[in-house]
């Protein structure tokens, strides 16, 4: 770490989409926090974020480039459904989960058959122009230990026992 202290940033968000439909809100819920350049966030928020203060509030339209990037075509398989992890019936439109060299990750069935499913692996807002609605309201020093773990402690971050 360079001379200069990280910051831990807990900040409330609406997030809508390019059509102004409300795709997801933390304002019924605790709020996130993440420590600047962690990697947490996607970079075109935590671009702004990194600028404001306890208090602030703005509003941030961030580009495919600065969210999840462009939709992928190589990023559609089919694979088969032993290598998917789901609960009920699988279906087109439900997510599953998909075994990979590093571990699960979430992945949204497109057409399942009986043996094979074709998968999306494209983050579903991946393409998108999004625009969140954003309140900081806090803004500190990381501590030692936080910036070693890579994480927040505490509301809003990691509770460690």
């Amino acid at each position: 770490m360079s001379g200069k202290s990280k910051s831990v940033i807990m900040f409330h968000y609406t997030l809508k989409n390019a059509d102004g439909e409300q795709l997801e809100s933390s304002r019924d819920k605790q709020a996130l926090a993440f420590i600047e350049g962690s990697g947490k966030i996607i970079p075109g928020l935590e671009k702004l974020l990194v600028e404001k203060q306890t208090g602030d509030t703005f509003t941030a339209t961030v580009t495919p480039e600065e969210a999840y990037g462009f939709r992928n075509e190589s990023l559609l398989q089919r694979i088969p459904i032993k290598k998917l992890k789901f609960h009920g019936k699988l279906k087109a439109g439900s997510v599953a989960l998909v075994r990979t060299e590093s571990g699960y990750l979430p992945v949204q069935v497109i057409k399942a058959g009986r043996f094979h499913a074709d998968i999306d692996r494209n983050h579903p807002l991946a393409g998108q122009t999004l625009t969140f609605d954003v309140e900081v309201t806090e803004r500190r020093d990381a501590s030692k230990e936080e910036i070693e773990h890579g994480h927040v402690h505490g509301p809003g971050g990691v509770e460690h026992d």
